[in-house]
């Protein structure tokens, strides 16, 4: 007789949506995989309210699919934007949720009586692609997530790289322009200020002053400029908008320098770039991967593989289950 399946639940907390999901120790599929919008402007006892339910609602959905009982469920990994302080299970700040130090790994754990783990929700994001997804077999991986803000993961020698204070990692608040952009954490000119997606939809508005009649983005979007989003930017351009695919073009380059300055530092074999903006396809990716063989050291360029995410719904939540893993079982 085979031993009985544990299993963890993840929670990916983003400044958009929040994605959850359970899978078995081993990590061999997905289940109950569920999304809901993170409606931050409610509060964090509201959204840590939010993320409960949805815990609870995967655990039931897991045990109707597998015959799994409430005693098969060890703990709950949880992945959230930072900075962090991961001891204490703290969210010490995050600009795209407006928390300051709320204690989001024992609200959790307290309203689902299971025991929980916090880390940052893209260094989750980096590990899911290292344990399940496109880095599989990497030991030197950056991980880049692309979403409402702009998080990254580092995984040095096969193990999470956090730093000395939990904020390794921290790409998007990199500075690309010294004297640029201003940015939601109160720094001027980081690449979250350019190539985030509220950045993409704000530079594609900018791009369409004096411009209007020329793009298809217009007519998307009824005439409300205000309702145009990176995703409106990437079917434009694949539908063949000169604007938007300009728009693309520039948030490559931009992307590209970024990607370029990490292999100079760090001399990964890969980087692993994840979340909405990678539904641009290869509009993005051949003029980025341009980009950083033009910027970055050749033998840095030669061993390096830059690819989209192989998880594109589930990194972060295959990530903070990996997390929860690693710190309370030692294993991955």
């Amino acid at each position: 007789m085979s031993a009985k399946e544990r299993y963890i639940v993840g929670v990916d907390l983003g400044g958009t949506n929040i994605v959850a999901g359970a899978m078995p120790v081993d990590g061999s599929r997905e289940i109950a995989m569920h999304t809901t919008p993170t409606l931050a402007d409610t509060g964090a006892e509201a959204v840590a309210d939010r993320i409960a339910g949805m815990i609870e609602q995967v655990i039931a959905q897991t045990m109707t699919e597998t015959g799994a009982t409430r005693g098969d469920f060890i703990g709950v990994g949880i992945g959230a934007p930072g900075p962090l302080n991961r001891e204490k299970g703290i969210v010490i700040v995050t600009p795209n949720l407006g928390w300051k130090n709320f204690p989001l790994r024992d609200e959790i754990s307290r309203r689902v009586s299971l025991e929980a783990t916090l880390d940052n929700d893209a260094n989750c994001a980096t590990l899911g692609e290292f344990w399940c997804g496109a880095a599989v077999g990497g030991w030197n991986v950056i991980g880049i997530t692309l979403g409402t803000g702009i998080g990254g993961g580092l995984i040095l020698e096969g193990k999470l790289y956090h730093g000395s204070s939990d904020v390794a990692g921290e790409i998007g608040h990199t500075s690309i322009d010294a004297n640029g952009r201003r940015c939601k954490c109160g720094n001027y000119g980081c690449l979250e200020a350019y190539a985030s997606g509220p950045a993409i939809a704000e530079r594609a508005r900018e791009a369409l002053r004096g411009d209007e009649g020329e793009s298809i983005m217009v007519s998307m979007v009824d005439g409300d400029q205000r309702k145009i989003t990176a995703q409106t930017v990437y079917e434009a351009s694949k539908r063949g908008d000169a604007t938007a695919r300009e728009v693309v073009r520039e948030t490559a380059r931009i992307l590209g320098t970024g990607v370029a300055n990490l292999l100079n530092i760090f001399n990964p074999d890969i980087v692993v770039l994840a979340g909405g903006v990678t539904q641009a396809g290869d509009a993005l990716f051949q003029p980025l991967r341009a980009e950083v063989r033009r910027r970055a050291f050749k033998p840095a360029v030669q061993a390096c593989r830059i690819l989209p995410g192989a998880l594109p719904l589930s990194a972060g939540v295959v990530g903070a289950i990996a997390t929860f893993k690693q710190q309370k079982l030692g294993e991955l």
